[in-house]
């Protein structure tokens, strides 16, 4: 079970449910894979709904890294996301959202 108020959000991928959570590493690898845009950028295209397919990608393998997984981006390229891009953008936000959220904001 993911739990919202330690900031994890569930996905299941080649039918395999997954635990994502955005630690401090998973950011820092996340801020790396952005180049020269930052965290606070990436929350701006989320929050006015100008994100693109890269960065939900790019969210999708920070959060799972940062739920101990050991794969990277081009594992995903060919991967079955249930749900779909959809909500694959869906579960990006939350774990946008979750990683900066207090606990009395746990969303």
């Amino acid at each position: 079970m993911a739990n919202p108020f330690a900031g994890e959000v569930a996905l299941v991928i080649d039918g395999q449910r997954h635990v994502l959570k955005l630690t401090l590493g998973a950011l820092a690898e996340l801020e790396g894979d952005l180049g020269s845009r930052s965290l606070v950028d990436l929350v701006e295209r989320f929050e006015g709904g100008a994100f693109s397919t890269r960065d939900v990608l790019a969210l999708i393998v920070a959060g799972l890294r940062g739920g101990g997984w050991q794969g990277d981006a081009s594992t995903l390229l060919a991967a079955e996301i249930a749900g779909g891009p959809i909500h694959a953008a869906k579960v990006s936000a939350q774990l946008l959202a979750r990683a900066f959220a207090t606990p009395e904001g746990a969303v």
